[in-house]
Order: structure tokens, then sequence, then C-alpha cells
């Protein structure tokens, strides 16, 4: 329906929410294209926020989500930021492991937070199989978002570290995936996309079909080249993924 007032030319149109939101978000790539300080809030809602928050205690983690956050930056029209994950140890026992200092760049987030963004990329390393105690405290925090399922139907996607090869490449993943899960997020798997570097055997390699991974060992240990380049690669495939997601999804 057009109605006109004046010099002004208003449209009204009836129609599927999901086709309103296709409709706002090729406009405003339209928009941008031809004056970039036109229409911000359309162009905020072009954008896809991906989170990507990690727990490192010793760095091996931080190292993979810098990479992952370059990789996921990569993408036009998506905007990813680093978080990190409250630490939980009292300071003396952090002294007794030789925890790494904590960086000044990366703010930490708190659990209400995940509700800004489109898409979340989870990293932390390994205990015992599963996630460190640190990152299931901060989704333990998280009950109100599961409560109004605020994250159901986002895109999240998962690295790790570990200590040797029995320390739960894959176990730790499997076992992060409940935490989606219950908050009816979407898993993305990395797959075997990354091609023949999923395949190598020539050198100790971390990750798996279920995502990005590194190897600690002792903790000397640090991310190869191949672990990184992975860990870049995931980000920028991921990224994809959630920036697809968002544009089908409705308003």
């Amino acid at each position: 329906m057009v109605g006109r007032n004046s010099s002004h030319v208003i449209i009204i149109i009836f129609t599927k929410p999901e086709h309103i939101h296709n409709f706002i978000y090729r406009g405003s790539l339209r928009l941008r294209d031809k004056n970039p300080r036109l229409c911000p809030k359309l162009q905020a809602m072009a954008v896809t926020k991906i989170y990507i928050v990690y727990y490192s205690l010793h760095g091996h983690v931080e190292t993979m989500a810098r990479e992952v956050l370059r990789g996921a930056n990569e993408v036009p029209d998506v905007e990813a930021t680093l978080w990190q994950i409250p630490e939980t140890l009292p300071e003396k026992i952090l002294e007794k492991v030789k925890a790494a200092p904590r960086p000044d760049d990366v703010p930490e987030i708190q659990g209400e937070q995940l509700g800004e963004a489109d898409g979340f990329m989870f990293g932390f390393p390994s205990r015992f199989g599963v996630m460190a105690s640190q990152v299931m405290t901060f989704f333990d925090n998280t009950s109100d978002l599961w409560t109004s399922q605020a994250l159901a139907g986002k895109p999240a996607g998962i690295f790790w570290s570990t200590g040797f090869h029995g320390g739960g490449q894959e176990l730790t993943a499997l076992t992060a995936v409940t935490k989606l899960a219950h908050h009816g997020m979407i898993f993305v798997p990395l797959g075997y996309t990354f091609g023949k570097g999923m395949y190598e055997m020539g050198e100790v390699k971390g990750g798996s079909p279920y995502g990005s991974g590194t190897y600690a060992a002792d903790g000397s240990r640090e991310p190869t080249e191949l672990e990184i380049e992975q860990a870049n690669y995931h980000g920028k495939y991921f990224a994809g993924i959630a920036k697809k997601l968002k544009k089908r999804s409705p308003v």
C-alpha cells in the first residue's frame, strides 16, 4: 500500500517476517554502498556479531582464540570480538601453577552478555575430558538465558587445548555440546572442511571434526603453525555459517 504526504512517500508492506528481514538486509547493503553514513541502524542489522569467548590458564587457548578472531573478521559484514571468562582460582593457586598473565586488551564477560551476539565460539582447556571448571561456572551463571531460551537458534562452535592424545581432543568437544544443547544453540562442527590439514600424519596436530585444537603437553609446547592455520580457518568457516543463519532468520 502506498500513500503520499507532501514530498514524502510512505510504503506499507504486508508480508511474512522473514521477507521483511531480507528486504531490510538487502536494502541496507545497497544504501551502505551508496552512502556509508546512511541509515546506521540498518547497517547494524546487516552486521553479524560473533563473540569469541574463552578461558586460558597458560596462554594456549588465548593464542588459538586470537587466530580464530582474525579468521572470523576476514568475512565481510562480520564483527567478531574477544572476551575472556572470569577466573575462579585464588591468586595463590595461580602463582603455584605458573598461570600466564591475563591480557589487558580482552574484557571479561558475564553470562547475560551472550544475548547481545548472533553467534559464539567458545574456547577452553580440557580437564579430565571436559571443559575447565571456570567455563562450567560461567555456563552455570546463564540460567536466566536458559529459562528464556534467549540463545536458542544461535550458532556456536568450540575450540580447545589438551595435554596429550588421551586428554580429550574429541571427548572435550562432545561433553561441551551438552551446554549448547540445553540452550538450544546450533552446534557448528568443523567437519573435514579444513582439507588435507585434517589428515596430517607427519606431525602432532590438535583438533578434530568437532573443532580446532592444540596440544599443551606439560605446558611448554606452543600451538604449531598448522594448528594456528586451522584455528584461523575455523574462525572464518564459522563466521560464514553464522552470517548465513542470521541472513535467513526472521526478525
